[in-house]
């Protein structure tokens, strides 16, 4: 009895104590930003503070959930459309005065490493003869997620859209759209061009023209519901000279 006595105040003390550890705070991001975002959390921790929490996904994904009252401190989004939508649900879901645009980054047509496949990206280049007989093209949703619509664009502004809007294969997340291609289940795919270089089963094979499509930026802002002590400055540390530099090592450009 007594030593079902010792355990239990130990497990309480072990509850205890777990309660009181400080915990960084929570952030919303695009799926483009894994590896990076990590990186700046690691960075931020290693100065002393609770490190943030993660969580990645689809932009328009993540937009939804803040707008259905999700608890969160920061949004990171790969498009400014979604921090509009953010912005202009009802109440307001961000805190004035917080929002940025942090990042910018390319478009890139990508293949499985191993392929042959050569193309020079330009108005009316042939995509869909490269695609095969039953090749699909995999790409982000488009109606939804950010890089599928920059890609849509891209392609219709290319002239080559109509070629091949039958033959998309629409994912979840651009990161989703890569893992068709990384596993050789799309001979093509579009996704940033901070994407290819996360995975080294892919290759690209262009980059879209700048001017194909909108500026591809990512926003930042804290969320009106944030109330993590260390949010702000987390917020900060991304838009500092020390954030930024994490960011363009993997790829992106910063403003």
């Amino acid at each position: 009895m007594f030593r079902k006595m010792i355990f239990a105040a130990l497990a309480l003390c072990a509850t205890s104590a777990m309660a009181q550890v400080p915990r960084g705070p929570l952030v919303l991001a695009a799926a483009s930003l894994q590896e990076s975002l990590n990186a700046a959390a690691d960075t931020w921790a290693a100065q002393g503070h609770p490190r943030p929490v993660l969580s990645f996904a689809a932009s328009s994904a993540l937009a939804r959930q803040i707008e259905n009252g999700a608890p969160a401190d920061l949004f990171l989004s790969a498009d400014e459309e979604w921090m509009d939508h953010v912005v202009k649900a009802p109440g307001g879901r961000i805190k004035p005065g917080t929002r940025i645009s942090l990042l910018t980054n390319s478009l890139a047509l990508i293949a499985p490493a191993q392929s042959s496949i050569r193309l020079t990206i330009a108005p009316g280049f042939p995509l869909a003869a490269a695609l095969g007989l039953n090749g699909r093209l995999a790409m982000g949703q488009v109606a939804s997620v950010p890089a599928g619509k920059y890609g849509r664009e891209a392609l219709i502004a290319l002239r080559v859209w109509s070629s091949v809007e039958g033959r998309v294969a629409g994912a979840d997340s651009v990161r989703s759209a890569m893992a068709l291609v990384s596993r050789g289940e799309a001979p093509l795919g579009i996704v940033y061009a901070t994407d290819a270089r996360a995975d080294r089963k892919v290759r690209v094979v262009g980059i879209f023209p700048a001017n194909s499509h909108k500026p591809i930026t990512y926003p930042l802002a804290r969320l009106s519901a944030s109330t993590n002590p260390d949010a702000e400055g987390f917020r900060r540390f991304l838009a500092s000279p020390q954030g930024k530099a994490i960011f363009r090592a993997y790829g992106f450009g910063t403003r």
